[in-house]
């Protein structure tokens, strides 16, 4: 038996009026230092600089996603009788902790470290000196592996992995309602409750009722909505970009310069577990106002253009005429284009709300006739989705003070 808290906790929250704390794991990993960490992580990247009300941490959406996980665990009748209390606990800890390995600046980070935020999120669980290890030992002494293998995917029974990472999860149920809210758009908005409500385990695989294909159909088209209006928005990319080529300088020219001690860390080979905890947004901004002060220019130009919201300007699907005009007045300019100029290439179908590649990642429907389909099969509007044509966006970035 896992030990209870002494009360019911509860923390208030504005997507799901409270998130409620019976199990005293859950408690000790909340208030942990690895994941008190995460205050001090945005959940949106470099969005809080086009929505200025998207001000919301990964501990907010992680505390989400728990709550969304422990609704489908104890209001789904069929998923509660499919799992065991060890099953619970492991999947609930998972969805808290599923967040745990994010950076500074959202998935950003990732391509300075080249350790995905799923692998450092194993890493901080599976370590033996972090606190959240500890707490998970503290209530079973197999549990960091259980709740690290359904982060990993590798879990035995794909049930659980498929409550936190699919094609219908705690994960994205959240973010789209609390992205939705905190940027103060409408795209994101869909029926939780009736979600929730139309829920079903059938062959050990999670699936709706046929009779909630419609509330599916909105959640499918508020991530399409997202996708285009938020998380790919132009002048959030714009943002991480100066990020980016501030870091790509600074690598290149760190040792023939007065170095930026709170930087020297991501220098090395691999960040250490207490380089990685340490390394906030908050971190990072004091760097940036050091660096105003290096003697390369270009150093200190993107330090100030990230301090002070100067942002790249941007063109999307430019002609071969504008391209190069850009380019050439850059350079009039004695810019240096590996610097001040960026392009960009994606695919629609890249970021289709919904896909059908692989069964485990399908959402399934439950038929009067107790038959699973695919759910493309059940919805004319998700069958249309996914034939949409592959077409390619092409988008160049640039410094704006080129003129026009």
């Amino acid at each position: 038996m896992y030990e209870k808290t002494n009360e019911i906790k509860v923390l208030r929250d504005p997507i799901h009026g409270y998130i409620h704390v019976e199990d005293q794991v859950i408690w000790d990993c909340i208030n942990a230092r690895e994941f008190q960490r995460l205050h001090r992580i945005h959940q949106l990247g470099g969005d809080f600089q086009v929505y200025h009300t998207a001000e919301h941490s990964r501990f907010s959406h992680s505390l989400g996603v728990y709550e969304i996980a422990r609704r489908m665990i104890y209001e789904v009748k069929s998923l509660n009788e499919a799992l065991d209390e060890d099953e619970k606990i492991q999947v609930m800890c998972a969805a808290l902790l599923h967040d745990l390995g994010h950076g500074p600046f959202s998935h950003f980070f990732e391509s300075i470290t080249h350790v995905s935020h799923e692998t450092m999120t194993q890493r901080l669980i599976l370590d033996p000196g972090t606190e959240i290890h500890q707490a998970l030992v503290k209530a079973k002494k197999d549990l960091p592996q259980k709740v690290a293998s359904i982060i990993a995917h590798t879990h035995p029974r794909l049930l659980l992995t498929q409550i936190i990472s699919s094609q219908l999860d705690a994960d994205r149920m959240d973010f789209l309602l609390r992205d939705a809210y905190e940027t103060g758009t409408s795209y994101g908005t869909f029926d939780l409750e009736r979600v929730l409500r139309t829920l079903r385990v059938c062959e050990d695989k999670l699936c709706v009722k046929e009779s909630g294909v419609h509330s599916i159909e909105d959640y499918i088209m508020a991530r399409y909505h997202m996708y285009w209006q938020v998380y790919l928005h132009p002048d959030a990319k714009s943002y991480e970009l100066l990020i980016h080529m501030f870091f790509k300088r600074y690598m290149n020219i760190h040792t023939q310069i007065r170095p930026i001690p709170i930087f020297e860390c991501l220098c090395q080979s691999e960040l250490s577990t207490e380089d990685f905890l340490l390394m906030d947004e908050y971190r990072m901004m004091v760097g940036f106002q050091e660096a105003l002060r290096s003697k390369d220019p270009l150093l200190k130009d993107f330090a100030s253009r990230i301090l002070d919201r100067h942002l790249f300007d941007w063109i999307e699907d430019p002609t071969e005429e504008q391209e190069s005009e850009v380019k050439e007045r850059i350079q009039q300019r004695n810019l240096d284009l590996n610097y001040y100029f960026y392009e960009e290439t994606s695919r629609y179908q890249a970021y289709l709300p919904y896909q059908e590649r692989e069964e485990g990642q399908m959402i399934w429907i439950l038929t009067s006739k107790k038959e699973l389909l695919p759910l493309s099969q059940c919805s004319e509007i998700v069958k249309a989705l996914l034939k949409m044509p592959n077409k390619t966006k092409k988008r160049i970035y640039f410094a704006k003070e080129i003129g026009g």
